[in-house]
């Protein structure tokens, strides 16, 4: 089993909780003060349901478990955001205003992730990419956006709206259109992933490098 498996699933064994969700809320207020926590929570629906998903992560059983999980199932009809109650998600979720996002249950998100509405994270069922997604550090994903499969995405990379990702991403790049067409690019998000938080696990973990040769942390 690779290390990104071998972390806890709701992001890095030794973050905690509170630590995970204060971490979320600096990438909205780029603070995480009580106050800016309480008018992100009152103001964000995403984060808002993001901190609802870091507890129930955290409870696996009992009441807690099911409390949690019925929560969850009552904001996602609101909100329309359908995250996996296994995925891994690092430190410092962003999600952008409201609308369908629908985030597989095996997945793994690294730290510092932007997800839009209309984004689309799934698993392929068949075929030489038959799994699900791992997506690195420092990624923004537009609107509209499709990655389906085995596929790794590296650090620094910006997929564009309406974008269909099924391959292989190196990192600092940019990724345009169906089909997908690569672009590198240094500092390929920056002034899009906005207050970046110290992430959950390194760069190196997720490194994808030109032609797709993934880091061996990654999964090879």
């Amino acid at each position: 089993m690779n290390r990104i498996n071998q972390d806890n699933r709701s992001g890095r064994a030794d973050r905690s909780v509170p630590e995970l969700i204060a971490s979320d809320c600096r990438r909205y207020a780029g603070a995480a003060t009580p106050s800016a926590v309480i008018r992100t929570w009152l103001t964000q629906w995403g984060f808002r349901y993001t901190c609802l998903l870091r507890r129930a992560q955290s409870h696996r059983r009992g009441l807690a478990h099911y409390w949690y999980r019925w929560r969850l199932l009552r904001m996602s009809r609101r909100s329309g955001y359908q995250i996996g109650y296994g995925a891994g998600i690092g430190a410092g979720l962003f999600i952008g205003h409201r609308g369908t996002v629908i985030v597989n249950g095996r997945a793994r998100l690294g730290s510092n992730v932007n997800l839009a509405p209309g984004v689309v994270i799934g698993q392929e069922n068949r075929g030489a990419r038959r799994g699900v997604p791992v997506i690195g550090n420092r990624v923004w994903i537009g609107a509209g956006a499709v990655i389906v499969g085995a596929v790794h995405i590296g650090n620094d990379v910006l997929i564009a709206p309406n974008a269909f990702v099924n391959v292989d991403v190196p990192d600092h790049s940019i990724v345009i259109g169906n089909p997908s067409r690569i672009i590198h690019r240094d500092h390929a998000t920056e002034g899009y992933c906005q207050h970046p938080v110290e992430p959950s696990q390194p760069d190196e973990i997720f490194t994808v490098r030109d032609g797709g040769v993934r880091s061996r942390d990654g999964g090879l």
